[in-house]
């Protein structure tokens, strides 16, 4: 479960039109019945205009992880959940990915790659 920590800073917004979005730009795009939740990287939402009240690091987890696999997602949170870190997880078809404070990205990515060799 080797984690690699991505450039950049993201942040999580929510709008109910995306037409003015480049959704090469677009890292995550979810539906819910409030709106549209994006995740983007900072300085784009800035230029947009989008609102945002978090600053996350993305870290990615390079193993294949199964959509059905049961427990992963539980055990690296828990981990993190130990050093006070919070996480908010997005699970892609190939691997999973953890948006944590960019405060703590270093500290997280010293714990998950701890982790990663139990």
């Amino acid at each position: 479960m080797k984690p690699v920590l991505n450039k950049g800073n993201y942040v999580f917004c929510t709008t109910n039109e995306v037409a003015q979005l480049d959704m090469n730009d677009v890292v995550m795009l979810f539906k819910e019945k409030e709106g549209i939740t994006i995740i983007i990287e900072k300085q784009i939402a800035d230029v947009q205009q989008l609102h945002y009240s978090f600053v996350a690091s993305w870290i990615s987890l390079t193993v294949h992880s199964s959509l059905d696999a049961v427990g992963l997602t539980a055990a690296f949170t828990k981990a993190l959940t130990v050093e006070n870190i919070s996480c908010n997880v997005v699970a892609g078809y190939y691997h999973d990915h953890l948006f944590v404070n960019r405060k703590d990205a270093e500290k997280a990515m010293s714990v998950l790659n701890i982790f990663s060799v139990i």
